[in-house]
């Protein structure tokens, strides 16, 4: 079955290329993991991430916000001895820093998918090496993260966020997940939503 080229074999990343990666994804609480997943993410592969994610999930109260942001120095010092997670005290700090931002956000659904305007953007390139690191959609998401009060939401950080989540849909026209999540945006606009072609 013919992937995306950055999906190694590993079954953990098998499964979230072909699961999760650019399925639009429209719950609070899962857009909340994942900003904080890619902002773990600075400076690592993705599959690092990944290997720790359920540990993550464990030792930040299921990425539930409202705890999150009453995290202790002394719960942050606590997580510092966990080797399940990336012991890295800035992002630990942010993620704290970010559940508080988040909070302060009337309908954080609706705010992160405003950057584009509702509904997905399909993409149709051929090559891996055709996707962008950035665009203009992530640079406006990331200026105005950052004016709500976020950190570790860099305009790269920002568009790798959007594909996990699906505000993008970067799967190469050769991969199966393409014509599949191609098709569902097709019906989602059929259906009232139109999706926006790139």
């Amino acid at each position: 079955m013919q992937r995306c080229a950055w999906c190694s074999d590993d079954p953990l990343y098998v499964r979230y290329h072909d699961h999760e990666w650019g399925v639009p994804n429209r719950n609070p609480q899962v857009l909340f993991e994942f900003l904080l997943l890619e902002g773990f993410q600075a400076g690592l592969s993705w599959i690092t991430v990944l290997r720790k994610r359920e540990r993550y999930r464990q030792v930040l109260f299921g990425f539930d916000p409202q705890r999150l942001a009453r995290m202790t120095d002394a719960e942050i010092d606590e997580r510092m001895q966990d080797p399940g997670i990336i012991r890295n005290r800035r992002k630990l700090e942010a993620a704290r820093n970010n559940a508080r931002a988040w909070l302060r956000l009337e309908d954080p659904a609706a705010f992160i998918w405003s950057f584009v305007e509702g509904r997905p953007l399909v993409n149709h390139f051929p090559m891996h090496q055709q996707v962008p690191a950035i665009t203009p959609e992530a640079e406006a998401m990331s200026r105005a993260l950052k004016k709500a009060g976020f950190s570790f939401v860099g305009p790269t950080i920002c568009y790798a966020y959007m594909q996990a989540c699906g505000l993008v849909m970067d799967h190469t026209t050769d991969c199966h997940r393409y014509v599949q999540l191609a098709d569902s945006s097709t019906a989602s606009a059929q259906a009232g939503s139109p999706m926006q072609v790139h």
